[in-house]
């Protein structure tokens, strides 16, 4: 897959490039952390899945030495050269990428989500597991049945959707990254999700192939970033 790296924007767009009748391949990522005898180290894990039939066509994963410190607000310069990596690896061209990050939801709209849509040239998603608290602002739980969602409106203004996938499971925090908007997003979010866990499957795949690095590596404090303050709810 090729990556655009020219084609930076200052702000991403939620007009709709993307259906579900024309996906035939969708894309999970998910990024994470580790140290090593004082190095720190990270991996990017993209899992490419068939849209239709939710099967695994391309597991791909890319692991380099970090140099960028942390800086809450500016992931994407630690994480965009990991995500890209990973990406030109690919054989199969998604259609869209779902990310286990932050995209719209963001103080600037432009967490890594966003960002990564601009190399990717594709539509992206923003799937959090846990909220980032923007402004101050709490969200409102959604209802316990599947389905169920509440918007996430922050000084007046549509962020993204707290989204209940299984009933007495916690609900995962659903935003656009980049040429897409929030009713696609949801749909596709909720066309994804299977009995076994409350992510949609490419980034739940995505989650546990990097547990099986971690497990490769020897390391035990692989740990997923945050980029603010995060508010933790039990089930």
């Amino acid at each position: 897959m090729e990556c655009n790296s020219n084609a930076f924007k200052r702000k991403g767009s939620m007009d709709n490039r993307m259906t579900t009748t024309n996906i035939r391949f969708i894309a999970g990522v998910n990024v994470a952390y580790w140290g090593d005898e004082g190095i720190e180290w990270g991996d990017c894990s993209i899992i490419c899945d068939d849209y239709a039939t939710k099967v695994v066509i391309e597991e791909i994963n890319s692991i380099e030495i970090i140099a960028v410190p942390y800086l809450p607000g500016y992931l994407a310069f630690r994480e965009l050269p990991l995500v890209i990596g990973a990406a030109k690896k690919l054989t199969h061209a998604p259609d869209l990428f779902m990310f286990d990050g932050d995209g719209y939801s963001h103080p600037r709209h432009m967490g890594i989500v966003t960002h990564a849509s601009f190399f990717l040239n594709k539509p992206t998603i923003d799937i959090a597991k846990c909220y980032l608290k923007i402004a101050d602002a709490e969200f409102d739980m959604p209802e316990n049945r599947v389905g169920s969602y509440v918007d996430m409106i922050i000084n007046k203004e549509l962020y993204g959707r707290v989204l209940r996938t299984h009933k007495d499971f916690k609900p995962i925090f659903v935003s656009c990254g980049n040429y897409i908007d929030l009713p696609t997003a949801t749909t596709i979010t909720e066309e994804l999700i299977n009995g076994k866990c409350r992510l949609p499957i490419p980034v739940r795949l995505a989650v546990l192939q990097q547990r099986e690095i971690e497990v490769s590596y020897g390391t035990r404090n692989l740990e997923l970033v945050s980029g603010y303050e995060i508010l933790r709810h039990k089930s």
